[in-house]
């Protein structure tokens, strides 16, 4: 079953890219998922959306640290290609770039996920942070075709109501 972002976003969908229902496509644990009407080899990119509250002050890099550490179980390897923090003290971002190798529909696939972390406070209780984390997921081929896709997609993600295009 799809979760629900901890705070309401809007976003633009690049030229193309279609809504999936998380579940369907397994990604069941994404409140969003959109991918590109062009697979690789097999395999159909995709941008994820997922969120959670914070309650603790762990940083955007520990945050993304662990998410490499859960992925790492699940994958063949995985390793960080490269990362940086962007943003301003009061709306920070951190971005992170991992080379995934995974078996996939069972076939070995070589991956590659971009990853971007925002922290957001809840507009209705600014005493809230919460994490929305952007993820474009492509074999490592594909990804350089559509990570213009994704930048663009990024800089429409706004706080607000739920919206997609």
């Amino acid at each position: 079953m799809p979760t629900t972002l901890p705070v309401p976003i809007r976003f633009e969908l690049p030229d193309g890219w279609r809504a999936a229902p998380p579940d369907a496509v397994g990604a069941p644990g994404a409140a969003f998922v959109a991918r590109h009407p062009q697979p690789d080899a097999g395999f159909t990119a995709n941008i994820t959306i997922d969120g959670e509250y914070r309650s603790d002050d762990a940083t955007l890099l520990e945050i993304a640290q662990g998410s490499v550490e859960r992925l790492s179980q699940a994958v063949t390897s995985v390793e960080v290609t490269g990362s940086r923090e962007f943003g301003s003290t009061a709306a920070p971002g951190y971005t992170q770039t991992l080379a995934i190798s995974a078996v996939v529909g069972g076939v070995q696939r070589d991956l590659t996920q971009s990853q971007v972390y925002l922290s957001m406070l809840d507009v209705a209780d600014t005493r809230k942070r919460a994490v929305v984390r952007l993820i474009l997921a492509a074999t490592a081929l594909q990804h350089a075709s559509v990570l213009r896709d994704f930048q663009d997609f990024i800089h429409t993600v706004r706080p607000g109501a739920d919206a997609a295009s």
